[in-house]
């Protein structure tokens, strides 16, 4: 009963979209593209199987406060799922006849069509909170923080979300405080939400807060101080009944996000050597062997996932030199020959690290790796430089797409890289890849200040 109260009917939204998307599965399957096979057999194990990898993919794990991104990431972990779903349906029922273009053309339809129904439920009702005020949630914040005030500010100006702030309780005069007062005022005015200031609160407070929600059905979450360390992502899980918080969680720990991202670069790392490094190589070759002594290919130690080296590959764009583990390139370097001049200002020299990637050393997308010597004097002075070796290290990143990439000139040069690299492991998904690599072509096409 309590779901319903809070959400004002949103409780309603997920037993409809669970509904409407089987319905939409076993209707097209049935009356559309295998009209022969058994049909309860058919609607059993399909249905079955579509809950239960909804539940592993948390496909129906939409809130209010979801980003766009968020809903197309749930679609394309589910649609997989189900593909190897009903390809294993066809495979275990081979006298169904269950032709493959067939399968596959329901695959479409049917994803084609829960994305239309996902996406539209998704829009609609942002219009119904945002239009009508419908389907809202009254929140009040206690604590007159800084960040509660960007919060108060943040739900007036997104009202698609539907929260409606009424009041924020400072707890700094401690003389004129009255908590019963306050949730007098809770209840009278059918607060949903309470969002605790922890800079403001102690843990008195806190506690109260909690035992009354929990009394009065009550959703209370907190606002951290910026500067404190429950600002940063935190995992909750329990070791027995002992709760414990851990301080980073990685996306590509998990299995699924892991595979994906490999298959991803195996099949664009394929897709590069095949179609552009297969005729660009020979021709570089000449190139570069008519201008300076060497071999084609430079081969550099660097630290990529948990520590480990391994040889970086890059077309040669320099003279063989003794300095070149140890000094790094600088803006009009001697050492650049003509040919490395050109391939390095449209960053081709890069490209032959798509054998790395292949070989399962890189990634397409990740932090750039450094040389040997430049990661021993981060990893000292450069405060998290070491966290960056969590993933694998990538050919094109973040940070580079974000203007941190060349020559290290300053301090802020690499705390900037730093920054941002962390900022990835912390929030990797599928299509902050693609959105990394669309930026990292439109940046080769217009031209970088700092390609030398």
């Amino acid at each position: 009963m309590g779901l319903f109260k809070q959400g004002r009917y949103s409780g309603f939204i997920r037993p409809i979209s669970y509904t409407v998307d089987l319905a939409v599965i076993n209707i097209l399957g049935i009356f559309c593209f295998f009209k022969e096979i058994p049909a309860l057999n058919f609607v059993f194990l399909i249905s079955l199987g579509w809950t239960i990898t909804a539940l592993i993919t948390q496909f129906y794990e939409v809130y209010r406060y979801s980003f766009i991104t968020r809903v197309l990431n749930l679609l394309v972990r589910q649609i997989l799922f189900f593909t190897l779903l009903m390809f294993a349906y066809s495979g275990f029922n081979v006298k169904l006849e269950l032709y493959p273009i067939v399968v596959l053309k329901y695959i479409l339809s049917v994803s084609f069509s829960v994305s239309v129904f996902k996406y539209g439920m998704f829009f609609l009702l942002k219009k119904y909170r945002g239009t009508l005020r419908k389907n809202s949630r009254k929140t009040i914040i206690l604590g007159a923080s800084k960040q509660g005030f960007l919060l108060e500010e943040f739900f007036k100006e997104t009202p698609h979300l539907g929260f409606k702030n009424k009041k924020i309780v400072c707890f700094k005069d401690r003389e004129t405080l009255n908590l019963e007062s306050i949730f007098s005022y809770i209840i009278d005015n059918k607060i949903d939400e309470i969002y605790c200031s922890t800079s403001e609160l102690n843990n008195t407070d806190l506690l109260s807060v909690l035992n009354f929600a929990d009394n009065n059905l009550k959703i209370v979450k907190f606002i951290p101080d910026n500067t404190q360390v429950l600002s940063k992502k935190l995992k909750h899980d329990f070791y027995g009944v002992i709760p414990i918080l851990t301080f980073r969680t990685i996306p590509l720990n998990d299995p699924f996000s892991l595979l994906l991202k490999r298959v991803f670069d195996i099949v664009f790392s394929i897709t590069i050597i095949a179609l552009v490094l297969s005729w660009l190589t020979p021709i570089l070759a000449i190139l570069i062997k008519l201008e300076s002594k060497g071999p084609i290919f430079f081969t550099q130690l660097r630290n990529g996932h948990n520590y480990k080296s391994f040889n970086c590959f890059k077309y040669r764009s320099m003279v063989l030199n003794p300095e070149a583990d140890l000094v790094q390139v600088k803006r009009n370097d001697g050492r650049i020959t003509k040919v490395g001049k050109f391939i390095r200002k449209l960053s081709i020299d890069e490209m032959p690290q798509f054998f790395n990637v292949l070989l399962g050393q890189m990634s397409v997308v990740g932090p750039r790796p450094h040389m040997l010597s430049h990661t021993n004097m981060y990893a000292k002075n450069i405060d998290k430089f070491m966290v960056r070796h969590f993933v694998k290290p990538g050919i094109t990143g973040l940070a580079q797409v974000s203007g941190y990439r060349g020559e290290v000139e300053t301090n802020k040069d690499i705390i900037g890289r730093v920054k941002h690299d962390v900022f990835y492991i912390e929030n990797w998904s599928f299509f902050l890849d693609i959105k990394i690599i669309f930026q990292t072509v439109f940046n080769f096409i217009r031209g970088e200040e700092k390609a030398y």
